[in-house]
C-alpha cells in the first residue's frame, strides 16, 4: 500500500521541522514538500499534488484561509488541515469557511496528527477546538455565512496586507495591482464589515485568524 503523501505549509522552520519529524516517524506517511508562506504553499501544492497539507492558518504573503481556497480550486482532491495555536470557534469556522477538512491545535499529539490523516484520507473530518472536544463527522454542517465569507479572495488578500501594517504601495507591489485599485478595495471592505478605521480592520483580522497578534503592527 503506497505512503499518503503529505506538504507542510508553515511559516515557524522550529514547528514545521517538529511535524516533520513527527511524520517521518510513521512509515504511513511520506512528507513530500515544505512551504514557509501561503503563496508559495500553492505553488508548491500544485506541483507535488499531495494528499494532504498541513496548512498554517496565518502566513506572511497569503494566509492559511485564502492559500486553502485557492489550493482547492485546482486540487479538490487534496485533504487540507488547518493548523493553529489559536482553537476558539471563530477560527475552527472560518477554517471549515475555506474549505479544510480538519483543524488542529500546533501543541496537539503526534498520535492525534496521524488519526486527523488517516481520517481525513477515509473521507471523514477532524476538527478541535479549545472549547470543544475533536469533532469527526462524514459530513460538514452548514452554518451561516459570516462577514469574512461575504468578501472576494482580491479583498481578503488586501485585508490581510493592511492588517499586517502596510502602506497602499507596498499591497499594491505585493498583489500586482495599482495604488487606486488597492483604495478601492479598502473602502469596499470597510463598507461590507461595517468597519472605518485600519486600526478596526487590524482587530478584525486578529479575531478571525487572518493573521496572528504578534505581528507587528503600523498604525496608518
Amino acid at each position: 500500500m503506497s505512503r499518503i503523501t503529505v506538504m507542510l505549509a508553515e511559516d515557524h522552520m522550529v514547528v514545521r521541522e517538529g511535524f516533520r519529524r513527527i511524520l517521518e516517524l510513521d512509515p504511513d506517511f511520506e512528507v513530500v514538500g515544505e512551504a514557509g508562506d501561503g503563496r508559495k504553499a500553492v505553488l508548491l501544492a500544485q506541483q507535488l499534488r499531495p494528499a494532504v497539507v498541513l496548512m498554517d492558518i496565518a502566513m506572511p504573503q497569503l494566509n492559511g484561509l485564502q492559500a486553502t481556497r485557492q489550493l482547492l480550486k485546482e486540487l479538490p482532491a487534496t485533504k487540507v488541515l488547518m493548523l493553529s495555536a489559536h482553537g476558539e470557534e471563530p477560527y475552527v469556522a472560518n477554517a471549515v469557511a475555506s474549505g479544510a477538512v480538519g483543524f488542529l491545535l500546533k501543541q496537539t499529539s503526534a498520535l492525534e496528527v496521524g488519526r486527523a490523516i488517516r481520517e481525513v484520507m477515509k473521507g471523514g473530518t477532524w476538527f478541535v477546538s479549545t472549547t470543544s472536544p475533536v469533532r469527526q463527522t462524514r459530513t460538514r454542517t452548514p452554518r451561516p455565512a459570516s462577514r469574512a465569507e461575504r468578501l472576494t479572495s482580491r479583498e481578503l488578500e488586501v485585508l490581510q496586507l493592511v492588517a499586517e501594517g502596510k502602506a497602499n504601495k507596498e499591497v499594491a507591489l505585493a498583489l500586482s495591482i495599482s495604488i487606486k485599485t488597492v483604495e478601492k478595495h479598502r473602502e469596499h471592505l470597510m463598507s461590507k464589515l461595517r468597519i472605518h478605521d485600519i486600526a478596526g480592520l487590524t482587530r478584525y483580522a486578529i479575531a478571525a485568524g487572518i493573521i496572528e497578534s504578534s505581528v507587528q503592527i503600523t498604525i496608518l
